[in-house]
């Protein structure tokens, strides 16, 4: 039998790359050559994040596209990056494939795509390689897609996609209920990427519905119960960014471990965490009411600040809040978010409530202060206050912002709340029992790592 080679291709957005070279990581210990695709942007965004690491990027081949970005774009336009993707990716594809299909020894075997870019199937399909379709979030929100038709003939959405019936439904009786209001592509103001977005989930539901294969970042239990997962999907989570030090995370920003000597010398349970991913941007009023309101809690905190989070900064405030919380609370631009979860000193997570960052916090036992963002980050809020019980939102005032005030009073209930964090604690084990011998994750993992060396001659 040959050596499995995987071509691998994340939607390039950094929560997507992460799961996925995680992923190509545990593909290599189970001796695949891996062949892994980013744009050039995001490439040297990596490469430039790992600069002062020794972090060793040999064992796996990384190549790049030019996505046609042109001057001025912006790179958190997610629908305009999908449609230029559109245009220039399957004729890159066809090119790589066949260049590496000349090499002796480096035919492609099989082709993993997140599902997001699901249409570049029919080139991988051409050239005769198995393709594995991947979905960077959860089972129950992969599953809004081919339920689509049934919310249209329910009513609770008309046929772009649009809301007919406020309040909550079921797509299945194993889900959870939802709100219609939470739909992922619901949160967008402009209805050009709403309408975008909705498409693009109605593309998602078709690809659940036709192709073999698709592995999903959850595990057997987390969002259904015990109900029948269908056939073709296979629960591989939690796929958590490798915390071996030579291995390649996939961070667009370098991490600042100096924040883990600082963690070091906190109580126990005493601080709280804040970062909101990579593509979360607050305006200056949400902004100075997020640092007021921490002052005002009188908590230990750690804030992880990336670059662009607030498009207007004032460097004037944000000296003086620095001064005025200075030995209680941290600011980083990039935290090593798993090592802090996992610290004994953190007591609770602010939170976007995307879907890594909602692996990564309940495999630490660690309660949540919700805040999304987009996308099924509302609906992960959903899970994370409704079903699983272990955090609280956050709630909008009149002036659509969420007033110091009500930060201080979530921050005091949830961190007096011993009940909920002995949930989370719970949800840590189930997720350390997944990885086990026995567990979703082994299994499943070691069933597609066989699907895929067994077609290779």
């Amino acid at each position: 039998m040959g050596q499995p080679h995987a071509l691998v291709f994340p939607f390039p957005a950094q929560g997507h790359v992460i799961p996925l070279l995680e992923l190509s990581n545990r593909l290599v210990e189970r001796e695949f050559k891996i062949t892994f695709v980013n744009t050039e942007l995001n490439h040297a965004r990596i490469t430039s994040a790992m600069s002062n690491s020794s972090c060793d990027m040999n064992h796996i081949n990384f190549v790049t596209i030019v996505d046609g970005a042109e001057e001025g774009d912006d790179p958190n336009d997610l629908a305009r990056i999908y449609e230029r993707l559109q245009q220039v990716l399957p004729a890159y594809l066809e090119e790589l494939i066949k260049k590496s299909n000349m090499v002796e020894n480096h035919k492609f075997t099989c082709f993993i795509v997140d599902i997001f870019l699901a249409w570049t199937l029919d080139v991988a399909k051409k050239a005769g390689l198995q393709t594995v379709l991947f979905y960077v979030a959860g089972l129950g929100t992969l599953l809004i897609g081919p339920s689509v038709p049934k919310l249209i003939e329910d009513g609770i959405i008309d046929e772009q996609g649009e809301v007919k019936t406020k309040g909550k439904f079921q797509i299945s009786p194993e889900i959870p209920s939802m709100r219609s209001a939470d739909l992922p592509w619901q949160c967008f103001s402009d209805i050009k990427t709403r309408h975008h977005m909705f498409k693009l989930t109605l593309n998602v539901g078709a690809t659940v519905n036709t192709e073999e294969l698709i592995l999903c970042n959850s595990f057997s239990g987390l969002e259904m119960g015990n109900c029948i997962v269908p056939p073709n999907i296979l629960l591989i989570g939690p796929l958590l960014a490798s915390q071996e030090f030579k291995k390649p995370k996939g961070y667009f920003w370098e991490e600042d471990t100096s924040c883990i000597t600082w963690l070091d010398k906190q109580p126990p349970n005493s601080v709280i965490y804040i970062a909101f991913g990579s593509l979360a941007m607050f305006d200056h009023c949400q902004f100075e009411e997020l640092a007021l309101g921490l002052e005002l809690s009188g908590k230990r905190f750690l804030w992880a600040m990336r670059p662009g989070f607030t498009g207007e900064e004032d460097v004037g405030f944000l000296a003086r809040f620095r001064s005025r919380v200075e030995g209680r609370g941290m600011i980083v631009s990039w935290a090593p978010q798993q090592q802090v979860l996992a610290h004994c000193s953190i007591a609770c997570f602010m939170s976007h409530c995307g879907w890594n960052s909602t692996m990564e916090g309940l495999a630490n036992g660690v309660p949540f202060l919700c805040w999304p963002y987009f996308a099924e980050q509302f609906i992960n809020q959903g899970y994370i206050c409704d079903v699983w019980k272990i955090g609280l939102r956050m709630n909008l005032g009149g002036n659509k912002v969420v007033s110091r005030e009500e930060i201080k009073r979530k921050v005091e209930e949830l961190m007096s709340d011993e009940a909920m964090k002995a949930r989370a604690m719970q949800l840590k084990a189930m997720a350390d029992k997944s990885v086990k011998k026995g567990g979703s994750y082994l299994e499943n993992f070691n069933c597609f790592v066989n699907r895929m060396k067994s077609s290779v001659h």
